[in-house]
Parts: C-alpha cells; structure tokens; sequence
C-alpha cells in the first residue's frame, strides 16, 4: 500500500532547454537533500568499504561520478579518503558545460559528456558512482547507463538512487517548504522519488542490463544502493 506503482512522471530539468540558471539553482536543493535525507551517506558508505588497506591497492585511486550535480558527493568522497591517507582524484561529469563548470570546483576535473557514451576507456577508474540518476532513464537507456559504468569502472561500481514510497514522497514535499526548496525541485523531486525502485526492482535492473548480481543496501531517507566489481 506504502509502495505505489512506479511512474514515468516529468521533471522539468529534465529537459534540455531548461534555463542553466535553474538548474544551478535546483542542484544546490539536490546537494542539501543529500547530505540531509542520506543520499550522499548511501554512496560514500559503499566508497569508504574500498578505503581498507586490505582491499585497496598501492598509491591513489580515481572517482568517476556520473550526473555529478554541484559535485559534492566526489568532494565527501575525497574527504572520505583524505582521512585514511588515500589521495582520490575525482572527476564530475554533466551533461550541460555551463553545470559542469560549477562543479569544478569540487571535483579534481569535471567536463560535459554523454552519460550513455563515457568519454573514458575500458576499466580506466578505479571507482564509478552515479547517485540520483538511474530514475531518469528507462528501458534499453537505463540499461545502456549501467552498461557503460561497468564498462568504464575497474573496481567497483555504486549506484545510489531512491526508493519508491508514498511516505518518502510525502516527506520530501513537506520537507523542502522548510528547506527552502526552490518550486521546481519540489517538483522535480517527487517525481524523482515516484520514478524511484523497490530493492527487488533494482537488482532486477542491474542483472539484466550487466549479467552482474549487485549487493543492495537500504538506508535512511528512502535511500538504495547497488554495488557490484565490474569483473
């Protein structure tokens, strides 16, 4: 009853033409929504399980993070590991050059390029992650999205999204009058949280887009991650 059917929706940053501007303004509600509903703890808690000298290899490691936003999650991140004495080299990447230059300056390197063609290599980063932006794709996308992470990732691969609630989505609206939330993100974030994934749903998804069988972990905040090795 607490878990609706999962819904196209439409979010006006969606598209393209959406005023640069806005979206600036809509990503700074997106970067407060992480670090309040748990967003960004869902990825960096997958991140720090590669921090481990048991698990990491010698000298640094290299983060990848697709749908970067403002950057603030490849900053944690780097925080993250700073305080284990591991030096990550963080690169953002977005879509419209006007947002990729915002993030700049809190990732190493950020620049504008297709999520569904990665301007890197075969397993060329140590790390891929990509927070809050499965839900925006479908069908063969959705499955190119994942498909192209593994491809690029040499370590790990971590995926963090929303899941799907009447509650979450209830929350959010109520919460962003008191954050401040700017209209459009109240919009667009609970379309965001009704075109979110049940656990099942996005096991389903990796499976089939990858042939991998992710680990998935819930958190607080109606948030999922999915995390496989990409060989």
């Amino acid at each position: 009853m607490l878990t609706p059917a999962r819904r196209r929706g439409i979010e006006i940053l969606d598209d393209p033409r959406a005023d640069p501007a806005l979206a600036l303004r809509s990503l700074r509600d997106v970067a407060l929504a992480n670090r309040c509903f748990g967003g960004r703890r869902a990825v960096l808690r997958a991140v720090e399980s590669l921090l481990e000298p048991t698990v990491r290899p010698a000298g640094s490691l290299t983060l990848l993070d697709v749908g970067t936003g403002l950057g603030d999650i490849p900053a944690a991140a780097r925080a993250c590991a700073a305080r284990a004495g591991i030096a990550l080299w963080t690169i953002g990447l977005e879509r419209v050059p006007r947002l990729a230059h915002a993030a700049r300056t809190r990732c190493t390197a950020a620049l504008a390029g297709d999520a569904l063609a990665l301007p890197f290599a075969d397993h060329s980063i140590d790390i891929v992650t990509c927070s809050q932006v499965l839900h925006h794709f479908d069908g063969p996308d959705a499955d190119r999205l994942l498909q192209e992470c593994t491809r690029v990732a040499r370590q790990r691969v971590i995926v963090g999204d929303l899941r799907r609630s009447w509650l979450a989505a209830a929350g959010l609206w109520g919460a962003s009058w008191v954050l401040g939330f700017h209209p459009v993100s109240r919009h667009d974030g609970v379309v965001s949280v009704l075109r979110g994934y049940t656990p099942d749903e996005l096991r389903s998804l990796v499976v089939r887009a990858t042939g991998h069988a992710p680990t998935i972990t819930t958190g607080l905040g109606f948030r999922l991650s999915a995390t496989w090795s990409p060989r």
